[in-house]
């Protein structure tokens, strides 16, 4: 059976953030992910964790002006500065908060920019966070996004991913697998997820076309989660998904597997 982390950013938002591990908690999870913790001081996310048992799964690298609709800067000319003080700072929140994986978004390809160049720099800015965080044993993975709901988003397929983590080979640069986002962009989740498992660091679920409990849409998660005990996946599988209602009363489909 696959480890499930309630994704606090979109789950038991009834209620604000630090009180959400507690509702986590209560309600049998021992693992949480969420967008960012850098709103908050480490040391009281940290607390929350261990006040409430809780392991970090994945949180992500800072993002750039997220209110302001950027979805990171690692492939953007003339923030390299910018993101490797953020790769620092998210090492100080990972080491606090015994986090073994941080996601690096990689931001919008503007019209009319110059593809090759965007590609450079995301390739140096990956390389140089993947050894940061291997000084302290940390796992970087990158995520193929979907165009419906991001578009413009400069990283979309599983083979794409793949192809710069081959690019840049350093063995702690993962991909993730969102079978949300791969649905929509490419679907053929079984043959993808079995073609590149040794390289996927992180996998998340939602159900297509809503992004609700995955007991709805067409995605079959039972075979989702056959496939990722055969495979033998060891790594937490996030609940990126958007509840339906409360999210406790959403949270039948744990209890029928």
């Amino acid at each position: 059976m696959p480890k499930f982390a309630a994704n606090l950013s979109m789950m038991f938002t009834e209620v604000p953030f630090p009180e959400r591990f507690a509702a986590a908690a209560k309600a049998g999870f021992k693992a949480v992910e969420f967008l960012f913790p850098y709103d908050c001081a480490p040391a009281d996310v940290a607390r929350w964790l261990k006040e409430n048992d809780l392991q970090n799964a994945l949180f992500n690298l800072p993002p750039g002006d997220f209110a302001g609709g950027e979805r990171g800067i690692a492939s953007l000319p003339g923030r390299e500065r910018e993101f490797r003080d953020g790769v620092a700072r998210a090492v100080e929140y990972a080491l606090a908060l015994g986090t073994p994986t941080l996601h690096c978004m990689a931001g919008y390809f503007p019209a009319g920019g110059d593809r090759v160049r965007h590609h450079a720099v995301y390739v140096e800015n990956l390389s140089h966070a993947a050894r940061e965080l291997a000084r302290h044993g940390r796992t970087l993975v990158i995520e193929p996004i979907n165009h419906r709901d991001m578009p413009g988003y400069f990283l979309n397929t599983q083979a794409e991913g793949h192809a710069i983590r081959e690019e840049i080979g350093l063995p702690n640069l993962k991909v993730q697998m969102d079978f949300y986002h791969c649905q929509i962009v490419e679907g053929d989740l079984t043959m993808t997820f079995r073609k590149y498992f040794t390289g996927i660091g992180h996998v998340q679920i939602a159900s297509v076309p809503d992004r609700h409990e995955p007991d709805e849409g067409e995605i079959d998660y039972r075979h989702i989660f056959r496939l990722l005990d055969d495979t033998g996946y060891e790594g937490f599988v996030g609940l990126e998904y958007k509840p339906r209602g409360r999210t406790e009363e959403g949270l039948g489909w744990l209890g029928a597997l």
